[in-house]
């Protein structure tokens, strides 16, 4: 349900259903608590509203803050895996330039067909929270094969061709990390915690009185709007590739890796799958 909503609505629609529900539950709720028990005017019980609430606050405001971190961290992580695997590809097709003419070209088709079938294959399914390793199997086994095929001839070939076999290396790390990271969402028991604590703290607003009803309700709202903003983003930042705020298949298309993308798909990614 959440990579629906974060596929198929912008982060301002989301913000407006999210932040906006959350305010005016807040505010209707609190306007309802007092038409029923209008004694909560008085304040008489908001000692003790206050230590309870403060409290309460303290403790969500550091799990919602230790929940964001963790997942603005992960983000962080991943887009530094994505860069990573795509620079290793561009120096990869770098170092065969030294190789002869047939070797380079077949690397290069390998290569195109990779980075064709990690982002016209394996990056929707990402995006849709179901990761393929089997996408770019075949494709990625094209390189290792173009590579284990070939035998350096010079001392130059040779430098250039281990280079080019510990990124190969390299890539298949950062491969199996990416698709790790695309399965990854925050476990149930913080979900609680996150979404579960804001049903205790914001009622909890509703029974600090205040006599005037306008100074009460903008309370309960500002209340009302941080926690829904936290929340938020909470929903937003668990999935790394859903969303507007999603991890880009772009470094695979620019730099070195750009003439991939010029003019017919390689031969090889026409059958990737």
């Amino acid at each position: 349900m959440s990579l629906w909503l974060l596929n198929h609505f912008s982060t301002f629609t989301l913000t407006l259903v999210t932040v906006g529900g959350t305010v005016v539950l807040a505010v209707v709720g609190s306007v309802l608590l007092r038409r029923r028990y209008p004694s909560l005017a008085e304040g008489e019980h908001n000692d003790m509203v206050g230590v309870t609430l403060g409290m309460f606050g303290a403790i969500y405001g550091i799990i919602l803050a230790f929940v964001i971190v963790t997942l603005w961290t992960q983000l962080d992580s991943t887009q530094t895996i994505v860069a990573s695997e795509a620079t290793d590809v561009a120096l990869i097709s770098r170092d065969a330039a030294a190789f002869p003419a047939p070797v380079r070209a077949r690397v290069d088709d390998a290569l195109g067909g990779y980075v064709h079938a990690v982002v016209d294959v394996q990056w929707p399914r990402m995006r849709a929270g179901r990761p393929s390793y089997g996408a770019t199997t075949d494709r990625l086994q094209d390189v290792f094969d173009t590579l284990q095929a070939y035998e350096p001839k010079t001392a130059r070939e040779e430098v250039f061709y281990e280079q080019a076999v510990e990124r190969l290396n390299d890539v298949a790390g950062q491969r199996r990390a990416r698709l790790t990271m695309a399965e990854q969402e925050l476990p149930p028991l913080l979900q609680i915690l996150a979404f579960g604590g804001a049903l205790v703290l914001i009622p909890l607003t509703f029974l600090y009185g205040m006599r005037r009803l306008r100074i009460q309700l903008l309370f309960v709202a500002s209340v009302a709007a941080l926690v829904g903003f936290s929340l938020l983003l909470v929903f937003v930042l668990d999935r790394p590739f859903a969303g507007d705020l999603n991890v880009s298949p772009a470094p695979y298309q620019q730099g070195a890796l750009a003439r991939y993308w010029h003019g017919d798909l390689p031969a090889t990614a026409a059958g990737g799958g």
